[in-house]
């Protein structure tokens, strides 16, 4: 027997817009490599990332606190001398059709008992995103450029 295909995980990336912002991943030709992850768990989920999952792009700060993009996993975790720690390699899949604000996750009452970590661990920078609570931050976003979804002239995803 073959070795069986890891299922696709999701993740959430947070950073501060004016260390490292969407518009900066785009205009770095969409990649970069994610790294400056200092807390053990944050470092921990990282590591535990595989080529091709999926992570939203969460701008964190006090003016802009939504999920603004998603990129997905290009290197595995990997050992970076330059910056003395570790870190994973990401590429910008595409920008949410409309930011989903922090505000509004909190209020969903689905996120809530979900088990949406960033609800239950506001300050750590990288965590786990369950694939129920995922289709549901995108739904209420209207998706993401790149997710195959077809938009209509209205704006609206179908």
């Amino acid at each position: 027997m073959g070795k069986k295909a890891k299922d696709k995980q999701y993740w959430l990336l947070k950073t501060e817009p004016g260390e490292w912002s969407w518009e900066d991943q785009a205009a770095n030709g969409g990649a970069t490599k994610w790294d400056g992850v200092r807390n053990r768990q944050a470092q921990n989920n990282l590591k535990a990332m595989s080529l091709d999952d999926l992570c939203f792009f969460y701008h964190s700060g006090q003016k802009s606190r939504r999920i603004v993009g998603v990129v997905t996993v290009t290197r595995e975790w990997y050992q970076d001398a330059e910056v003395g720690g570790g870190a994973v390699d990401v590429r910008a899949v595409g920008e949410m059709r409309r930011p989903v604000e922090l505000e509004e996750l909190k209020r969903d009452e689905g996120l809530r008992k979900g088990g949406f970590q960033l609800l239950k661990q506001p300050r750590l920078s990288v965590v786990p995103v369950l694939p129920e609570v995922w289709e549901r931050i995108c739904e209420m976003g209207g998706g993401y450029e790149g997710d195959g979804r077809e938009v209509s002239r209205d704006g609206e995803a179908e």
